[in-house]
């Protein structure tokens, strides 16, 4: 009997550690075989590949980012093969099961919760007595009646054999993401989320954990995203690993989810002091900041420690950070989420994502969604289209948000733009991203693609529109982010150039006879005029950059001439310098 298991991923570069499971807990019993896809592959495709496996019993992991791509696969690969056994399991099929097997007739059987050993003994069954009401946590057909099992104890972790020794991933460790968790299940108990629906938490043996991180380390990985829902619940427990991966890390990134009010000081100063700059990073779920909306919800947070520990992370310059926020929260109209935002990004996160509520099936919200006159999409991702206080209208304006959120802040092209806009020009950071995003659906650039030099030009355009006070600043600024945008020296530039070619050539050769002028340690580089000429760019600033660098502060009084060196090794970074315009007289 030939198994297979296969998933849709959001992204090539993503893995499924769901199905390494199976296959790690079935495969002294059972040949099982694992091929993943993305949801951007043609249908076609996926049903080829399939078909030419030729598997019996086909397995997919199904989650709300795949689930309706699943199901044409699943309706065309029944077509062509029949007689092929159809398993679904995931979390999206764990809930409203019998809605799933009355939707999808061609699915046999669906997995419901934790599958190792449920799917191990259906696989046991169906190659013998296929006696399937032995089987808990299994739903089947028995002629048109859908049977639905009991649930099955959780397991002990540890009798899970590790999903992490697979020959076959090695040679794509180093290019993809590798999820790995400590620990299943969650303390809290917030209604949005499925983690509130499984009680307690169960932890993995401290050495098989190490052991297996280690082989991980050794064997090429570059990312591995810890998948525990709240990674530092057990204080030792999260100290511990905290401590090895410092130990042991060579090199590799590890992401955390973590509950930020709950971070003891003493593992925040072991991590400012110990921790290697940017090989941990931290995701939080902040979500709201409204208190009566966390109530209704059931979210325990408290926003001054979580801004306390947000804050000490990034003073520390060691570790970057992930703040999650979700609109569409009861309770939490337009103006509150503003303030929520507001709060968020005041705490300058190097990444704030922002999501929409989603009405997952099994939580609570999705029960409770009548209370609040929530009306949301029929199939998935289940996203909110409104409720009682936040209406449609109010929606897409926060999306417009979100899409420019994503292109200025989260990307990092114009940190410094942005970050001048938000303290000089704009009521708030919520303010300016709400107004350029009108600004740009009303273009009706959402419509049409964009290059890099796009992003600078449209914004400048909406500046103009708004007749914002200081656009010399504004523009100088912008410069300065598209220069340290790029790795080489850019071969086109959005603006002319304040200096003729000329004059140029003239403060290259300067630079090169007396690079003493330039400020910070420029003359170290003992870069020559030919050198100078490939890769360097320089441009005229209203504004004293170093002040500006070192402080924050805008110092207008006089020009400056902005020197951007490019390294020929891409691995390193643009460097700025400078100069007083007056030291440049003689040129």
């Amino acid at each position: 009997m030939k198994v297979l298991v296969t998933t849709l991923n959001a992204k090539f570069i993503h893995t499924s550690l769901a199905l390494r499971y199976l296959k790690a807990f079935c495969e002294k019993d059972f040949d099982v075989e694992i091929t993943e896809y993305t949801i951007k592959d043609p249908v076609m495709n996926v049903v080829s590949d399939l078909y030419q496996k030729a598997p019996d019993v086909l397995g997919f992991s199904c989650y709300i980012w795949n689930i309706e791509e699943t199901i044409h696969i699943i309706k065309m690969i029944k077509k062509i093969r029949p007689e092929i056994l159809i398993v679904l399991g995931g979390p999206e099929v764990s809930y409203d099961t019998e809605y799933w097997m009355e939707r999808i007739p061609e699915v046999d059987f669906i997995v419901m919760g934790e599958g190792e050993e449920t799917f191990h003994q259906l696989l046991t069954e169906i190659s013998t007595t296929r006696k399937y009401h032995f089987v808990y946590g299994l739903a089947y057909r028995k002629g048109e009646e859908v049977v639905l099992m009991p649930g099955r104890p959780k397991l002990k972790l540890d009798d899970i054999p590790s999903p992490h020794r697979f020959t076959e991933d090695l040679p794509s460790l180093a290019n993809r993401v590798v999820y790995f968790e400590t620990s299943r299940g969650c303390p809290f108990s917030c209604q949005f989320c499925l983690s509130s629906i499984e009680v307690g938490v169960r932890y993995f043996d401290m050495e098989r954990t190490k052991s297996d991180l280690l082989y991980l380390i050794d064997s090429g990985a570059k990312l591995i995203k810890f998948v525990d829902r709240t990674f530092n619940i057990k204080r030792d427990y999260a100290m511990e690993i905290f401590e090895f991966l410092i130990a042991n890390h060579r090199g590799v990134v590890f992401q955390f989810e973590i509950t930020a009010d709950i971070m003891r000081p003493e593992v925040l100063d072991y991590l400012a002091e110990n921790a290697p700059p940017g090989t941990f990073r931290f995701e939080i779920g902040v979500q709201s900041t409204n208190d009566t909306t966390n109530e209704l919800v059931q979210r325990r947070q408290n926003f001054m420690k979580l801004s306390r520990t947000v804050s000490k992370v990034k003073n520390s310059f060691k570790i970057d950070q992930h703040l999650d926020l979700i609109a569409g929260l009861p309770e939490e109209d337009y103006h509150s989420f503003r303030k929520t935002f507001n709060d968020v990004f005041e705490l300058g996160p190097e990444e704030l994502q922002l999501g929409f509520l989603k009405m997952l099936r099994g939580t609570g919200m999705r029960k409770d969604a009548h209370k609040y006159g929530y009306v949301y999409m029929d199939h998935a991702p289940y996203e909110i289209l409104g409720n009682d206080i936040l209406p449609f209208t109010d929606l897409i304006r926060i999306k417009r948000v979100e899409d420019v959120l994503e292109k200025y802040w989260n990307a990092h092209r114009m940190d410094h733009t942005v970050k001048y806009l938000i303290a000089h020009e704009f009521a708030s950071a919520f303010d300016f991203f709400q107004e350029f995003g009108d600004f740009w659906e009303g273009r009706g650039w959402q419509k049409i693609g964009h290059q890099l030099e796009d992003l600078f030009t449209r914004l400048r355009e909406f500046l103009l529109q708004r007749e914002a006070k200081n656009m010399a600043v504004i523009e100088g600024l912008m410069k300065l982010d598209y220069f340290l945008g790029h790795k080489y020296k850019p071969r086109k530039i959005w603006w002319d150039f304040t200096l003729e070619k000329s004059e140029q050539n003239a403060f290259l050769k300067l630079l090169a006879e007396q690079p003493e002028l330039a400020s910070g340690d420029f003359h170290l580089l003992r870069i020559n005029e030919k050198d100078l000429h490939k890769h360097a760019m320089l441009e005229v600033l209203p504004f004293a950059l170093q002040t500006y660098l070192q402080t924050g502060e805008i110092d207008n009084s006089s020009q400056e001439l902005l020197i951007v060196h490019f390294p020929p090794d891409a691995q390193l970074t643009a460097s700025c310098y400078s100069m007083p315009m007056h030291q440049t007289a003689t040129v």
